[in-house]
């Protein structure tokens, strides 16, 4: 279930209650008159069937509720009661399917979004891979693909490019374009560093069996990322966080960068042009991947709602 807390105007209270009472998908409906400020209105909560809820959150929309008074969208964990089950059942479509596209369009804007916190992260994630390379160390690796937080600029181009919504392209290409430069001078300097105190191994071990798949791409690598940009999207507009961290440990993106960093460091020009070639491709991969599947969802969600109308047509 979706939970919703609505902020409307007095004059435009009666058209969102009367849309609400007329939903089956809709349930616990409350209406507070004139309980809300800054701005004013009336306070309206209801919790309505995921299924359905992209759908009701754009009529809500279509009466300008957004512009005149506010909308706040939070996720039900738990919802006992028949009440529940029957807007379940009322709504087209199975949970696990749904998609709630505002909260798509808004968790993508946001994990978009370039700053410093971002900039660390990628500074964080090339210099534990770098570390991993020098030691030929997959737990480190690992740890890097999952500290980085290059998805989110990824997820930000496809959904922008579905919806074309330009300045979240703008967005999400500054923060890729600004991120792995900073996060590939970061580290190789760890490398200049390393060396100068005599810590870094005098070349790149040449027989690195556990990390060697960072610069040799293959068609397991554009197959792997594909399944990524597919995993993770689907991870994002079902809100399915543990199924998130399992793309992060499959994608690349990270160590390649790094990659680039000690090959330069080191004079190795093939491991150079190899790791260049990798990240280019998982990047592109993730991408396609994660548009093509946005594309299905939107399509299916169109259907739906397709089938919805005919349905209230017949009955009309």
């Amino acid at each position: 279930m979706i939970h919703l807390r609505l902020v409307a105007p007095a004059e435009r209270a009666g058209a969102v209650l009367d849309f609400l009472n007329q939903t089956p998908s809709v349930i616990d409906l409350i209406h507070l008159r004139g309980a809300a400020h800054k701005p004013d209105g009336d306070v309206i909560l209801c919790d309505v069937a995921r299924e359905d809820a992209s759908r009701v959150l754009t009529e809500l929309r279509a009466l300008r509720l957004h512009h005149e008074g506010t909308i706040a969208v939070e996720y039900v964990d738990t919802a006992i009661s028949d009440a529940a089950r029957g807007a379940e059942a009322a709504a087209p479509g199975a949970v696990g399917d749904a998609v709630v596209w505002e909260t798509v369009r808004a968790r993508t804007f946001e994990e978009a979004d370039f700053s410093f916190t971002f900039l660390a992260f990628m500074v964080l994630a090339t210099a534990i891979a770098t570390m991993g390379i020098l030691t030929d160390s997959i737990v480190l690796i690992i740890g890097a693909m999952i500290v980085g937080p290059e998805f989110g600029p990824l997820a930000g181009i496809s959904v922008a490019a579905v919806e074309r919504r330009w300045t979240l392209v703008r967005r999400s290409v500054q923060a890729l374009v600004i991120g792995f430069p900073v996060g590939i001078t970061a580290a190789f300097l760890l490398v200049l560093v390393l060396d100068a105190v005599g810590v870094a191994p005098e070349e790149t071990p040449a027989n690195r069996q556990a990390t060697l798949f960072i610069s040799h791409p293959d068609t397991y690598s554009v197959l792997v990322a594909l399944a990524a940009g597919i995993a993770g999207t689907l991870s994002l507009t079902t809100i399915k966080s543990g199924a998130l961290i399992g793309v992060l440990v499959s994608v690349t993106t990270i160590p390649a960068a790094a990659n680039i960093a000690v090959a330069s460091a080191y004079g190795d020009w093939g491991e150079w042009r190899g790791a260049q070639l990798q990240l280019v491709v998982n990047l592109a991969a993730i991408v396609v991947a994660g548009v093509a599947t946005l594309l299905v969802q939107r399509w299916a969600y169109q259907r739906r709602a397709l089938r919805r109308s005919r349905s209230a047509r017949a009955k009309g």
